[in-house]
């Protein structure tokens, strides 16, 4: 038997037990693909990270559903570079890279004058895809009527690293009777069975906050929900740009994100979009609070 320490982490929050919980290995480096994978079974978080050393980066980030490894997770990275931050293992950096499957992406660290460390993350350039299915059966999938969904916008697969289904909701109201079906996702989601659905609106509770929104997993990661996601707010700003303000685009777009309200892990994500040539950078910001550690034993 093997002792693995998971340390817990709760992202886009302050608070313990508001935001995304995500685990964090530091010494991943001795651990196998396997037992990675293990781990993020055992833990059950919907993600959970491993830094490891890398040739090309600062470091490496491997991330991992209880289901399958990811390309990239945003919270999972916060929560990683936080770990690290925290516990002395980047000394004074500020300013780092991370390697991932979906590239090599910047990281930026600050502290507040109150202590508070910001960690924000460039994320990979925006894809859009066309949904070319049935609406009434997507909005059925996660306990909507098609009338629910708004005409005026397009129904989008997005990706910053990490594909998701965007889909604009017409009222706030509408997400407190939303009920997945995560298992009937890949049958609708014909061109990308594997994408999560991230349903969203421009109402919200919060009066600061610019869009509101709920993530659904794919039934293939294991989880049915993720509490506050940091690669789909991402994608969604970049949505933001691209189909709702367009060419009344005034950069740097700043943009806050809620999520997570329904299911009481209420977070926020601060969502960055600039014009790079015709393309988007966005970046996400967020914090993190270190909440429990632990310990997983792995089979010989």
């Amino acid at each position: 038997m093997k002792l693995v320490v998971v340390n817990q982490y709760d992202v886009f929050s302050k608070e313990p037990n508001k935001g995304n919980p995500a685990g964090v290995v530091i010494n991943g480096d001795v651990l196998t693909d396997q037992e990675m994978q293990e781990i993020a079974f055992k833990v059950g978080f919907n993600e959970t990270s491993f830094p490891i050393k890398s040739e090309v980066a600062d470091l490496q980030i491997r991330f991992f559903t209880p289901g399958y490894e990811m390309p990239l997770c945003g919270h999972g990275t916060m929560a990683a570079v936080y770990a690290l931050k925290t516990k002395g293992l980047l000394g004074d950096k500020t300013d780092l890279t991370i390697e991932t499957k979906a590239g090599i992406l910047p990281i930026k660290i600050n502290t507040t004058t109150d202590s508070e460390i910001l960690i924000t993350m460039k994320q990979a350039s925006p894809q859009f895809e066309e949904f070319k299915g049935s609406r009434e059966a997507l909005a059925n999938s996660i306990g909507l009527n098609v009338s629910d969904i708004r005409n005026d916008l397009p129904i989008v697969y997005g990706s910053t690293g990490t594909w998701t289904l965007l889909v604009p909701i017409k009222q706030l109201c509408a997400f407190k009777k939303m009920n997945p079906n995560n298992k009937e996702f890949p049958a609708i989601l014909k061109e990308m069975p594997k994408s999560s659905i991230h349903p969203f609106c421009m109402e919200t509770f919060d009066p600061n906050a610019d869009m509101h929104a709920r993530h659904f997993s794919s039934p293939y990661s294991g989880t049915i929900e993720d509490a506050v996601t940091g690669t789909a707010s991402g994608v969604m700003g970049a949505y933001f740009a691209k189909y709702i303000i367009d060419n009344k685009f005034v950069e740097p777009l700043h943009l806050i994100v809620e999520q997570g309200t329904e299911i009481k892990k209420n977070g926020r994500v601060m969502v960055q979009i600039s014009k790079s040539n015709e393309d988007y950078d966005v970046e996400i910001t967020g914090s993190a609070v270190h909440v429990k550690d632990l310990d997983i034993l792995l089979e010989d």
